[in-house]
C-alpha cells in the first residue's frame, strides 16, 4: 500500500466518515459509522477518532483534517465561522487546532451570513463547496447541496456572496410522520415511485410558491377525492417541497443561473429530475468526491509536501 499522507474526516451530526489518503489524493482506506457529533459528545471525540484511525492502521504521527459538526459549539473544539461575503480560499486558512492530541488535528470553520434579515450558517457544506468548485473558480453560479437542511450558495469568481438554508428534508420527515398526511403516504414504500406525480408537483410549486400549504394538502385531498395512490401522494409532497426550495433559491438569481448540484444517491436522482422538469441547466458533482476534494485542498494548504 502507498504511504498515507493525511486523514480526512467529515464529522456530521449523526454520521462519521473517514478516509486515509496518500500524497496523490488517492483513497487508501475508508471508514463510516453512525458516531456523529451527538454520539461522540458522549463517548469522547478523541476516543471515536482514535478507534477508527487504529482500524485503518494510520501511523501515530499522521495529521488529520476534519470538517463538519465536530467544530460546532457543542462539538469537539469550536472552529467558529468565516463571515460572507468570503473567498473560498479563506476556508483553507481558518482551520483550528485541537489541543491535547498527540497528533496534529485541525478542524475547518463554517460560514456565517450575519445579515439581520437573512441570518444563516453552514458547517461542513463549505468544504463540499470548496471541493466542488476549487479556490480559484470563475463565473457566477448557484450551488445546490440537498439534504435534511439543503444549502443553496451563490458564488461569483470564487467568492461566496450569500447562501440560504431550506429545511426540505426535515419538513418532509415531519409532515409524513406527524400530520394528517401520515395516512396519505402509508405504504408508499411498497409501491412503484410515481415519477409523473413528482414532476407535476415540482412544476406547480415552482410556478406558485405562495400556495405552498395548499399544494401540500392536495396530497391528502387528491387521495380522498380521486383515489391517488400512497406513492403518488408521497411523490406529490416530495415534489412540492423540492419545487418550493428551488423557487426560493432562484428567486433573485433567475432560471438562467448555472446550477452546480453536489449530491449523491437518491437525492441526486430526485434533484436532477426536478431540474430537468424545470428546464434548468446544471452540472452534477458527487458529494463524497466534493467533500474529499475540499478536505484535500485544506490538508495540502496546511501541510504542503
Amino acid at each position: 500500500m502507498a504511504n498515507p499522507a493525511y486523514v480526512a474526516v467529515d464529522w456530521g451530526t449523526s454520521s462519521f466518515r473517514l478516509w486515509l489518503i496518500d500524497a496523490g489524493g488517492a483513497v487508501l482506506a475508508e471508514r463510516r459509522s453512525g458516531e456523529g457529533m451527538t454520539t461522540a459528545a458522549k463517548t469522547g471525540f478523541s476516543q471515536v477518532l482514535e478507534g477508527h484511525l487504529a482500524a485503518v492502521e494510520a501511523p501515530d504521527n499522521l495529521p488529520v483534517i476534519v470538517c463538519g459538526m465536530a467544530g460546532a459549539r457543542q462539538g469537539w473544539v469550536e472552529a467558529g465561522y468565516i463571515d460572507v461575503p468570503a473567498s473560498l480560499a479563506s476556508i483553507l486558512s481558518g482551520a483550528v487546532s485541537v489541543p491535547g492530541e498527540s497528533r496534529d488535528v485541525r478542524i475547518l470553520p463554517g460560514l456565517a451570513q450575519r445579515d439581520a434579515a437573512t441570518p444563516d450558517v453552514m458547517r461542513g457544506e463549505e468544504t463540499q463547496l470548496l471541493g466542488a468548485l476549487g479556490p480559484t473558480s470563475r463565473g457566477t453560479q448557484a450551488v445546490c447541496m440537498p439534504g435534511t437542511h439543503s444549502k443553496w450558495v451563490h458564488v461569483s469568481d470564487a467568492k461566496v456572496t450569500g447562501f440560504s438554508t431550506f429545511m426540505t428534508g426535515e419538513l418532509f420527515d415531519a409532515i409524513t410522520k406527524h400530520t394528517i398526511l401520515t395516512h396519505a403516504v402509508a405504504g408508499a414504500e411498497d409501491q412503484p415511485a410515481d415519477t409523473a406525480a413528482f414532476e407535476t408537483a415540482v412544476a406547480a410549486a415552482f410556478k406558485r410558491p405562495a400556495l405552498a400549504s395548499n399544494l401540500i394538502f392536495t396530497a391528502r385531498s387528491g387521495q380522498l377525492l380521486h383515489g391517488i395512490s400512497a406513492a403518488a401522494a408521497q411523490a406529490k409532497l416530495s415534489g412540492t417541497l423540492i419545487g418550493l426550495e428551488i423557487a426560493g433559491a432562484l428567486q433573485d438569481a433567475g432560471k438562467d443561473t448555472p446550477v452546480t448540484l453536489v449530491a449523491s444517491g437518491r437525492l441526486q436522482a430526485l434533484y436532477e429530475q426536478a431540474f430537468h422538469t424545470l428546464s434548468l441547466s446544471f452540472t452534477a458533482i458527487d458529494a463524497d468526491a466534493a467533500v474529499r476534494g475540499g478536505l484535500s485542498a485544506a490538508a495540502q494548504a496546511i501541510w504542503p509536501n
